[in-house]
């Protein structure tokens, strides 16, 4: 057994024999006497003293040199078990090896126990008070175990190795302004248990490498204004569980990995003006859970995260300006609501003239990806003509050029109007259809007036059409002829339906509107009735018909055009 010296400075030396430390108090001849039974020694009723009794009182060093075991005082396998002792000095164990368990439960520590750079195997602290755990460094074949304790000063575990886990559910650690406990780079197979836990500071779990959970369902830990739980860069093999728990202060595991869930069920994480719940560049194999009134006070940081799933509630989301969500990737949506405008809600949460951005497509483009992916098509697409609009107005923001801004601003207008900014580019045969029909209208009405006339300059020339523009109690004198011809229209009969009535007429196309108004609005298609009939703007209402008549071409053109863009995706932004 290796066996360290004193303390340098020590006014006494250690005994190195149990006879150095006669005379024994009442409790601590208990133990010797026990020492090799292999019972669990229980001083008095078992439970943690209140205050110092001599029925109860137990040196450290004594304690130290029965774990660690002397010539003729040989301890028992099962190693030390003790309870309800009262322990006096420190019971220094660092750079110790003890291949047997420590069992000292529901023990008061007048000072902390030093483990530093020990290798044990189990150590059982349960439901003792400690004014701390200098254990840096500390290897434990099995785990460290600290259920129900009470610490009044800081638990030091960095560069630890554990066997198991560390179980400290409904421990107590009160270490106002700084860390609680300190675990930076520890190793474990196990995992950290703080089920029911109560905190007062900090958590460092920074570089941790688990075989198991971090586990703090129902804890309450409290930093007000720091970082209450540090989990940056831990790599975890199960959850990151904190169902129901109570965080002030910021919790953060920023390029971290857990491969199983992270629970925020039913949790309240507050840090007001900061971050509550920070999981940049974090990886989550599993799904991330928030449901169940879990509140999030203060900003929830997803940014570049990747996680399976996310199961949540519209109830439990950050308010507006306190989530992050670019670049973060996630699977599917397990839990909530998967329509566009609960998820568009879900995303305008964010504000990113916060963070000095103007806008963040790829949140809009992935929420699309996996709401499309789910079988929600209108509602992925819905998705991506928010994101259209969002992204074109910080485009117009950012132009200097009042000019250059209202040009853009009157395409953005016009691409919303007619193909959704080419999200949605069948909503141009919509508009086609629509000025068809008023085409339609506007033709019918003008050829019914008379407003309409043939297409052929021989016809417009001819004595069935130009005595048609008169009475038949009127004449012409017709230089063509070298006479005068008597007009050919009743009283009250307009020039076009006379035309119509003439037997010379008869063999003149038929003017169809419907057929007509198509033919204006699609640049490529050759109906024919373009060809022989066009407006005349010399007859009433003929000059609102031949304006429409160019402004139904133009537009067909333009709607022809866009609608070919939308479907090859040359107007979208990207």
């Amino acid at each position: 057994m290796n066996e360290k010296a004193p303390p340098t400075g020590s006014a006494v030396p250690v005994a190195s024999t149990i006879a150095g430390f006669h005379p024994l108090s009442t409790a601590e001849a208990k133990i010797v006497a026990h020492l090799q039974l292999g019972d669990f020694d229980r001083l008095g009723d078992g439970l943690r003293p209140q205050q110092e009794d001599p029925e109860r009182t137990v040196r450290a060093d004594l304690l130290r040199l029965l774990i660690l075991g002397s010539e003729g005082h040989r301890s028992h396998e099962k190693g030390l078990r003790l309870s309800g002792a009262w322990i006096t000095g420190i019971l220094d164990l660092e750079g110790c090896r003890i291949p047997r368990d420590i069992g000292l439960k529901d023990c008061h520590f007048e000072a902390s126990p030093v483990l530093r750079s020990a290798i044990i195997d189990n150590l059982f602290l349960d439901g003792s008070s400690l004014p701390g755990l200098p254990a840096d460094r500390l290897e434990a074949r099995g785990c460290l175990s600290l259920r129900g304790a009470t610490v009044t000063g800081e638990i030091r575990l960095p560069g630890a190795r554990i066997g198991g886990s560390i179980e400290a559910d409904g421990v107590s650690i009160a270490s106002p302004g700084g860390l609680a406990i300190d675990a930076d780079g520890l190793e474990a197979r196990g995992g950290v248990l703080l089920r029911g836990a109560d905190v007062r500071g900090g958590i460092d779990l920074s570089a941790v490498r688990l075989g198991g959970d971090v586990n703090a369902v129902g804890a309450r830990i409290e930093r007000p204004g720091e970082v209450a739980l540090n989990g940056d860069a831990i790599v975890a093999a199960g959850d990151l569980a904190l169902r129901g728990a109570t965080i002030t202060g910021e919790v953060r595991a920023m390029g971290a990995r857990f491969g199983g869930d992270i629970d925020c069920t039913s949790a309240s994480l507050s840090q007001p003006g900061g971050y509550a719940l920070r999981l940049n560049r974090t990886t989550i194999v599993g799904a991330f859970f928030l449901r169940q009134n879990a509140s999030v006070v203060g900003t929830l940081d997803l940014t570049a995260t990747t996680m399976g799933a996310i199961d949540d509630e519209q109830t439990s989301w950050p308010q507006k300006g306190d989530l992050l969500l670019n670049r973060c990737q996630y699977g599917a949506f397990i839990g909530g609501p998967v329509d566009a405008e609960s998820r568009l809600d879900w995303l305008s949460r964010q504000t990113p003239d916060r963070w000095k951005a103007d806008f963040w497509p790829q949140p809009y483009e992935h929420l699309s990806a996996v709401l499309r992916e789910m079988g929600h098509d209108e509602d992925a697409r819905a998705v991506l003509i928010t994101k259209e609009r969002l992204q074109r107005r910080a485009r117009r923001a950012r132009a200097k050029n009042p000019a250059l801004r209202v040009t853009l601003s009157i395409m953005d207008a016009i691409l919303a109007v007619t193909l959704r900014y080419g999200r949605q580019p069948l909503l141009a045969l919509v508009w086609l259809i629509l000025f068809w029909a008023v085409g339609t209208v506007v033709f019918a009405v003008a050829y019914n007036t008379g407003a309409m006339k043939p297409n052929s300059p021989v016809v417009l020339r001819s004595a069935e059409w130009t005595m048609c523009d008169l009475e038949r109690t009127e004449s012409r004198f017709m230089p063509s002829s070298g006479q005068a011809l008597d007009g050919r229209a009743d009283a009250g009969e307009n020039q076009l339906t006379c035309f119509r009535n003439q037997p010379e007429a008869a063999s003149y196309p038929e003017f169809n509107p419907l057929m007509y108004s198509l033919d204006v609005l699609l640049p490529v298609a050759s109906i024919g009735q373009k060809e022989y009939w066009r407006p005349d703007s010399l007859k009433p209402n003929g000059t609102f018909t031949l304006k429409y008549y160019f402004f139904q071409s133009v537009i067909g053109w333009a709607l022809s055009l866009l609608a070919v863009a939308g479907f090859s995706g040359l107007i979208k932004s990207h």
